[in-house]
């Protein structure tokens, strides 16, 4: 039985793919490209299988680790499929063109429009203020990334919380899938300051740790 399916090859999921294979979870890496799937499943261990978008996610709890556009495209192909899941939205929907804005609607958000799509799945909000580089790490100067949670599911919040416990992250719920809102802004912010050449040097890993 797989515990996470991970949507995607690209260097998030190889990232949450690390952090999942830290906390002992098995894995199914799907993406439109199979060669890339077996690619990034054959670095992660034994414990990960790899397919391609026509095999069905397996795991309890599936990574949408895709960009916004990719994300809604996904969604809208497994449907139903995705139905009693726990579905983890990561991306942020900025314009990188201009580095200053948002491709979403005020009042609405990237996991929010996932979730229209998804009315069956229990939507999460998470990993999209962390970095792939530090999250592969699992930690930045020592210390645990913090890991941003939103979901109008309280159990489906719990269940990313003990899997980002269980990855050696530290978990922070902030509440109901609107804050997702705040999150993307949140994060809008951060790519905006590192686009900036002033930052370039800024230790990005480090700013994303809310202090005690």
């Amino acid at each position: 039985m797989t515990d996470i399916t991970i949507i995607g090859s690209g260097s998030m999921a190889r990232a949450i793919g690390l952090r999942a294979v830290a906390a002992g979870r098995s894995l199914q890496i799907l993406d439109r490209t199979p060669a890339n799937a077996a690619k990034l499943a054959a670095e992660l261990g034994p414990a990960t299988a790899s397919g391609s978008l026509g095999e069905v996610p397996e795991g309890d709890i599936v990574v949408l680790a895709l960009y916004f556009e990719p994300a809604k495209e996904v969604a809208t192909h497994y449907g139903d499929t995705l139905s009693g899941k726990t579905v983890i939205e990561i991306s942020n929907p900025v314009n990188m063109e201009t580095g200053d804005s948002l491709l979403v609607e005020p009042g609405s958000s990237a996991a929010e429009e996932v979730a229209r799509l998804l009315p069956g799945a229990r939507i999460v909000k998470a990993f999209n203020t962390t970095f792939a580089g530090p999250l592969a790490e699992g930690a930045a100067n020592g210390l645990p990334l913090d890991v941003f949670i939103a979901s109008d599911s309280e159990p489906a919040r719990n269940e990313v919380a003990s899997f980002v416990a269980a990855a050696g992250l530290r978990p922070l719920q902030v509440g109901a899938l609107r804050h997702a809102r705040e999150l993307e802004g949140m994060q809008l912010l951060l790519i905006g300051l590192q686009l900036n050449p002033a930052y370039a040097s800024f230790n990005w890993g480090t700013s994303l740790k809310v202090i005690d």
